[in-house]
């Protein structure tokens, strides 16, 4: 089974999307907290993540590039998600690809779906 680690601090768009990725046949693993998700990732291998650009207590570009630096998960592959158009950013800074909020959901599938294939 696929499993996504969604790294979003609005408990609201993370239940959505556990619930939306639950129902498309997906395993789902969260973060405990942003300070060191470096670790979480190499706790839970997740195939996919996608990580919110501007969090609350953290940056997700320096989660994205933690996670570039780090050997054992470097090659996860990462979905950056914004309100504001940040796609160049995320893809120079590393990123496999970006999502633009609000999104339809059949569009984050099809962008993850995309990554494991």
């Amino acid at each position: 089974m696929t499993k996504v680690m969604l790294v979003e601090d609005d408990p609201t768009m993370l239940s959505l999307l556990q619930t939306l990725l639950e129902i498309e046949g997906f395993e789902v693993a969260k973060p405990a907290g942003f300070d060191n998700v470096v670790a979480e990732v190499v706790a839970h291998k997740p195939d996919v993540m996608l990580v919110d650009v501007h969090l609350q207590d953290a940056s997700g570009f320096d989660i994205l590039e933690a996670i570039r630096e780090e050997e054992a998960v470097k090659h996860t592959a990462v979905i950056m998600s914004s309100g504001m158009d940040f796609s160049s950013e995320c893809i120079q800074k590393g990123a496999n690809d970006f999502v633009m909020k609000p999104y339809m959901p059949d569009e984050l599938i099809e962008k993850i779906k995309k990554l494991i294939h």
